[in-house]
Parts: C-alpha cells; structure tokens; sequence
C-alpha cells in the first residue's frame, strides 16, 4: 500500500466520521487483489444522511485534490460507490450494507483501525 492511499483512506475515514456514519470499516486489500489497497464501507441511517457522507468525502477528498473516477448509484441512495483508484468507498443504507455484506465477501482482507490509518 502507498502513502497516497492510505491518506485518501484516513481522509475518507475523518470525512465520515465527521458526518456520523455508522460502523465505518477500512479493509485492506491490496494484497489480495489488484482492484485497489483500500475498501471504505460505512452506512447512513437515512438517505439524507447518505447523501451528506457522500458530498462530505467528495468535498473532502477534492480539497486535498482527489478526484474520484467514477460514482455509482447516487440517484438510489441506497449504495452509493466512489471510486479514487486505489480506495473505493461503498455507503450503505443499514438495509442494504445488510443485504449485501461486502465485509464477508472480503473477509480475507485486513481491518485497518483508525489508529493504523493515523500512523505515519
């Protein structure tokens, strides 16, 4: 994992927080697939409060110029994918986090802890 990454994670780690996500998870994958280092999963409780983590990671991560490739699912609401390249961002509605539970699928990642994001 490079620098850049794990910055855009801690970035988009303290936008969410910022924002009262639930259960923000860091899962480090970059060693176990080529798709990127990091996958950020978090959910709101409404679709109001998904869209407000949305344009705060977006307006966050633009501050410190990055820009995302490609968002996916905006006018649902229900999950919606940021894609920076070598973090990924998927917020939930609770239900479909549920639903989906992208944690099991990559289960053979690394949980990183606020903490391990904040050390240099």
């Amino acid at each position: 994992m490079n620098n850049i990454s794990k910055d855009m994670a801690r970035l988009t780690f303290t936008a969410l927080d910022e924002k009262k996500a639930e259960d923000i998870k860091v899962i480090e994958i970059g060693d176990i697939t080529i798709i990127a280092d990091y996958f950020i999963i978090a959910n709101g409780t409404n679709s109001s409060q998904v869209q407000a983590l949305v344009d705060n990671v977006q307006q966050v991560l633009s501050k410190h110029g990055y820009e995302p490739k490609r968002i996916e699912g905006v006018r649902t609401a229900s999950w919606i994918l940021l894609d920076y390249g070598d973090v990924v961002v998927h917020i939930f509605s609770k239900e479909d986090r549920l639903f989906y539970d992208l944690e099991r699928i990559w289960r053979d990642g690394k949980i990183i802890s606020r903490e391990q994001l904040e050390a240099k």
